[in-house]
């Protein structure tokens, strides 16, 4: 997928994802009719910056807990986190459901074990920045939460 290319995950729903060009580095781009729905898909942006996301088979899962003082700082740690687990497990993840309180939130991360030859991996996210950060909702009625991610 190319700069601003996107997938449509639902026809009923806002929920979609997209990669913008920000120099040597990669910016994410989750859209959702909430927010929760607008940082699963940025993490979906992230993970489909490593590997195609249709070849990881969601049947592992992996939780996490993200704390922060507003919510944009709260989308970049959240997908710290996710490639925190990337790392250190040597996964990939395809699927991701997040409930938010406040600037808190606690995820589930679905995926499998990473398979260089059948995942195909591109490149290694090394860490979301504050780079073009955003998180807001816009006059479409949507979330969208952004930033750029170091790889």
């Amino acid at each position: 997928m190319g700069a601003g290319e996107h997938r449509v995950l639902s026809v009923e729903s806002m929920a979609r994802w997209e990669h913008f060009s920000h120099g040597s580095d990669i910016g994410v781009r989750g859209f959702g009719g909430s927010i929760e729905e607008a940082f699963e898909q940025a993490a979906v942006a992230l993970t489909a910056i490593v590997a195609d996301p249709s070849y990881i088979a969601p049947t592992e899962m992996v939780e996490v807990h993200c704390d922060a003082t507003d919510l944009e700082l709260l989308l970049v740690s959240w997908l710290n986190a996710v490639i925190y687990e990337m790392a250190v497990r040597t996964m990939l993840f395809r699927k991701f459901r997040v409930l938010t309180s406040g600037c808190s939130l606690t995820g589930t991360l679905l995926g499998e074990k990473a398979d260089p030859e059948r995942h195909q991996i591109a490149v290694e996210a090394k860490g979301a920045t504050v780079t073009a950060l955003r998180v807001e909702h816009d006059e479409q009625g949507q979330w969208v939460a952004q930033c750029v991610i170091d790889v």
